[in-house]
């Protein structure tokens, strides 16, 4: 049922125009290359500067990516077609042997799961019979039966139940047939026609001929008067007894729907192992989130269910990467970051560059395969430059990445000072977010000497903004040292004007690290760091070579 996969291609969990960008960029790229399916993604919510960025070129933002542990809808799911309740038994066994399947799944005309059959229902059937109500007990449809016996409507009105009365065969003569054959039940009878007379006036609702037996007018006539159907059927009188059973409705042995386990396409494999290797069935229903029918997966099916395939960009710690990490195939990382702890099974492509952004390293990898950069693209890359290097004013930025964002705004035809203050303004409106939406937008959290550091940052040209904001954030830091969600939290407000950072320090020693790495008092949980506008290369370099001391 699975298509080819895709390889999905992320940045972190605090995307930010650099990381949603390149993802979408170097998709790009490793589709013209390779002829695969590479699809960007994001992990996390999209700050307001990269909606700008997207919107004002009009892309799609990459669809959000919760986990990325393998799901039922990463197995193969055997489309075994679902089945009406009123089917015959004898037709759910042949469709079990036509699809190769044990189970077939029983769905209402809205395609929800209404119950299941085995074939050790299909078998209980014939074993399970002791006296010959069964058929009517089962309300078996007429046209079950008229299919399943091959046989001919003489007369009749077939399109409703057998709901009442025995299945006897007449094999006595008709003074006999008093003893065993009573009104409404279905009577299987030769070609004799004082017993077939017999049988229509003492009342049943049905009688079978075999052997493609006629009967003649007068009999006809008679059990039109008496509402009673004639069916010819091509099979012996010992055949369409033993058929006769396989005519009944699945619903009559099917198991209902409340005692079903069943999963969605959206579980964890590693949630339903358990419970597929302690029940022991064969097979398993799946349904989609709205409660349609899917297919059917089976224990064997949990060996060939893949790992997620992963490229990461922007990032290359375990902390900061899309949720169920460790549980994907990573094959590339491509980054400008400090080297972090993230782990891999296999070894990967992996390029790190001292640069300003990531999407420079992209734009290098576009033009070392010689393969064309399209307008869209580079204006997205141009704008990935432009926010990581805050206008080519961070100490981050090296004339690599002034090059580049000079080549792809001239494709884009942009004007850098111009659209980047455009973006800045954007981004920095902060009107209207909570403060929990403000410190996460773009928050990473590092390991260091054992000591969990979380680190967040906004970025705005309006130093009036900033200092509306501050007072909430320096409350909501504290919240999130007393979660432990990290053991010391920093918080940067830069203002790209002045250049500068007014940090708020939150959690144990986290003033003395920072006047060890500075030099500079920390006054009231905040201190201002003039020239430090980069978290990566000012600022969490010179936090860690503190903690190091």
């Amino acid at each position: 049922m699975n298509q080819q996969k895709e390889i999905i291609v992320v940045g972190h969990k605090s995307p930010d125009t650099d990381s949603i960008c390149s993802a979408i960029a170097y998709a790009n790229l490793k589709n013209k290359l390779t002829g695969q399916q590479y699809t960007p993604r994001r992990a996390g919510d999209l700050n307001k500067e990269t909606a700008f960025a997207l919107s004002y070129f009009g892309v799609e933002p990459p669809a959000y990516l919760a986990d990325v542990r393998t799901r039922v809808s990463d197995m193969e799911i055997k489309e075994v077609p679902a089945v009406n309740a009123k089917i015959s038994i004898k037709q759910a066994y042949s469709l079990m042997k036509e699809c190769e399947a044990s189970t077939l799944c029983i769905t209402n005309e809205e395609n929800h799961l209404e119950g299941l059959i085995t074939i050790s229902n299909v078998a209980a059937s014939d074993m399970d019979v002791y006296d010959n109500r069964i058929v009517s007990k089962a309300k078996t449809p007429y046209e079950n039966i008229v299919k399943v016996l091959e046989a001919k409507v003489i007369c009749g009105d077939v399109s409703g139940t057998f709901d009442q009365g025995r299945v006897p065969i007449a094999a006595n003569t008709p003074e006999r047939m008093v003893d065993y054959v009573a009104e409404h039940d279905m009577v299987i009878i030769g070609n004799r026609f004082e017993s077939q007379f017999f049988a229509i006036e003492i009342g049943a609702s049905c009688i079978i001929l075999c052997t493609n037996a006629e009967p003649n007018e007068t009999i006809i006539e008679r059990a039109k008067s008496k509402g009673c159907i004639i069916l010819s059927s091509p099979y012996d009188s010992y055949t369409v007894a033993r058929l006769i059973n396989q005519s009944m409705p699945i619903r009559f042995l099917m198991k209902e729907k409340e005692g079903i386990v069943k999963f969605q396409t959206e579980d964890f494999i590693e949630d339903i192992q358990t419970v597929m290797a302690k029940l022991r069935h064969r097979d398993f229903p799946v349904e989609d989130t709205q409660g349609n029918y899917v297919g059917m997966i089976s224990r064997r099916n949990l060996l060939g269910a893949g790992k997620k395939k992963l490229i990461l960009v922007d990032h290359n710690e375990r902390g900061q990467a899309v949720n169920g990490v460790e549980t994907a195939e990573i094959l590339e990382i491509i980054d400008h970051h400090r080297l972090g702890a993230i782990q891999t099974v296999s070894p990967v492509f992996f390029r790190n560059q001292p640069l300003g952004s990531t999407a420079t390293i992209i734009y290098h990898m576009y033009q070392e395969n010689q393969a064309e950069i399209d307008k869209n693209t580079a204006a997205l890359l141009c704008s990935a430059i432009i926010s990581d290097t805050l206008i080519f004013k961070s100490p981050t930025c090296t004339s690599d990445d002034v090059a580049a964002c000079m080549q792809l705004a001239k494709k884009a035809e942009l004007d850098i000072e111009t659209y980047g203050r455009e973006m800045f303004r954007a981004g920095s409106n902060l009107s209207g977010k909570s403060a929990k939406e403000i410190f996460y937008q773009d928050y990473k959290k590092f390991s260091v000497n054992n000591v969990a550091i979380g680190v967040g940052q906004i970025n705005s040209m309006s130093a009036e903004e900033l200092e509306k904001v501050k007072p909430r954030l320096a409350e909501f830091i504290q919240g999130v040292v007393q979660d432990n969600s990290a053991g010391i939290v920093y918080f940067l407000l830069t203002d790209i004007v002045s250049e500068s950072s007014e940090v708020l320090c939150a959690g144990n020693n986290a003033n003395a690290v920072i006047y060890q790495a500075f030099g500079v008092e920390v006054k009231d949980a905040c201190v201002k760091l003039q020239g430090v506008v980069s978290r990566k290369k000012q600022f969490f370099p010179a936090i860690v070579e503190a903690l190091q001391q």
